[in-house]
């Protein structure tokens, strides 16, 4: 997530097929792990959150994995937010995760994600599978969404 350049590509093309309906091992995947003040549910500080986590990335000389940013609301007031990264960020909150995973894609506007959470568990369940965490990937700013005229969100469940 290129913090500079937002004018041209901050966020690349994301490809949905890796991700659409599919299942997947995790073994200490790397992460680093910030707040996001919501209210209601509605981020209201995203963009300097990921600005702030991408400054340390990029300070570190390490690199953000997919340009996965995993949120997970835990409160109508907080969001956490998890950036994939290649290695341990110093002056960082430095968090794994390993498990066994469901991702899903969906495609449309936010105001659908009621809609997709409830898809997404309906899938879960006719899997014969159990969730345990659930986190959202915006996979990219809603400037680069326009710009490529599809805004993919990847719901992505730790399974039982």
């Amino acid at each position: 997530m290129d913090t500079k350049n937002q004018s041209s590509e901050c966020c690349p093309k994301f490809d949905p097929t890796p991700w659409d309906n599919k299942i997947f091992e995790w073994n200490d995947k790397k992460f680093i792990k910030d707040k996001v003040f919501t209210l209601f549910f509605m981020p209201i500080n995203f963009g300097s959150v990921i600005t702030r986590m991408m400054a340390k990335v990029e300070k570190a000389g390490a690199k953000a994995q997919d340009w996965m940013a995993l949120s997970e609301h835990t409160s109508k007031w907080n969001m956490d937010l998890c950036v994939a990264v290649d290695r341990e960020i110093p002056d960082a909150e430095n968090v794994t995760l390993s498990g066994k995973f469901f991702s899903k894609v969906y495609e449309g506007s936010f105001k659908d994600t009621g809609a997709w959470c409830e898809n997404f568990t309906d899938c879960v369940k006719g899997k014969k599978l159990e969730s345990k965490k659930m986190y959202m990937w915006y996979t990219t700013c809603p400037k680069c969404a326009k710009k490529y005229g599809k805004n993919y969100v990847v719901i992505i469940a730790q399974i039982k």
